[in-house]
């Protein structure tokens, strides 16, 4: 089965700054996959190279089969797109955008998109300029639903938006995956992605560090809580398969796959206390996030990739 989006050993540097550091993902079609990370992890500059408005320093990049470098208009065309920063013509009307749009694409699709502004309460005779935040990105997500793309990529769609304008764009996600259609998204409302995503991609410090079917994650990973006696007390060894380690003064905490809690209790010492949960999307994420944050900053990524 051809993955619908494809990156393979894909590196990116702005001057002295890793974007990404041979990064490899393979997206399978009917999914929703959300790239997660801090911001200026990578993800814009991974969903820009996948839309040819980047080029990789190395490696290949993929979408529907097609090499982003060489078929990036037919691309484009293609995929249902909404960048985190919209760009629309402020001058004209919410018709006359989808009027305009209609003649890059086949027959239809002004139907469509009129289907769409209509079922997010837009008028026809609104100007773009006089819409609120959360009424353009239903324009920008309008566009990019009507010519019923194979594949749907957002770039922090909700960022900013209001709790209904996010529960719409959450609930079209959901309706294009019902169509066995697929969906990219980056995001920080992690909480929200939780809801909808069938697979997840950590990016931290333009590492993959994490690619996983979302429940098999949830599943099998617990949080693991370890309270020592002393600060400098060496953290003992935990039976499983470690995803992140931090520590809060006497507190440690474990992110666990595969956790072997028959032998949890002595591998941390019998008087020692300790506490075992299963974790959210949400929580596995920040103890991830701060133990990278904590790491050497020599590559960190800057704010604005």
């Amino acid at each position: 089965m051809t993955p619908v989006v494809s990156l393979q050993q894909v590196s990116k540097r702005y001057r002295q700054t890793v974007a990404l550091d041979n990064v490899s993902l393979d997206v399978p079609p009917g999914t929703v996959c959300a790239l997660l990370g801090a911001n200026g992890a990578g993800k814009s500059t991974s969903l820009k190279i996948l839309l040819g408005l980047e080029r990789p320093d190395s490696g290949r990049a993929e979408v529907l089969g097609m090499d982003s470098s060489r078929y990036d208009l037919e691309i484009r065309r293609r995929v249902g797109y909404v960048p985190e920063h919209l760009s629309l013509y402020d001058w004209m009307t919410v018709a006359e955008i989808g009027w305009f749009a209609a003649g890059f694409y086949s027959p239809g699709y002004q139907r469509v998109y009129a289907q769409y502004t209509s079922r997010f309460g837009l008028e026809d005779s609104q100007k773009i300029k006089t819409l609120s935040k959360g009424q353009r990105a239903k324009v920008a997500l309008s566009l990019a639903l009507s010519h019923k793309p194979e594949l749907l990529i957002l770039d922090e769609p909700t960022s900013g938006l209001d709790a209904l304008v996010r529960r719409e764009f959450l609930e079209s996600m959901v309706d294009v995956a019902a169509e066995g259609r697929s969906v990219l998204l980056s995001s920080h409302q992690v909480s929200e992605v939780e809801r909808v995503a069938d697979m997840v991609a950590i990016l931290l410090n333009g590492k993959l560090v994490c690619v996983e079917r979302l429940e098999d994650l949830k599943r099998e990973t617990r949080e693991v809580t370890v309270t020592l006696g002393d600060v400098h007390m060496r953290p003992p060894d935990i039976p499983g398969d470690t995803l992140a380690h931090v520590q809060f003064g006497h507190e440690h905490i474990w992110m666990v796959r595969n956790l072997d809690e028959s032998r949890l209790a002595e591998s941390v010492g019998l008087n020692t206390p300790f506490q075992v949960r299963h974790p959210s999307l949400e929580d596995i994420l920040l103890v991830m996030l701060r133990e990278y944050r904590r790491s050497p900053t020599d590559n960190l990524i800057e704010s604005t990739v």
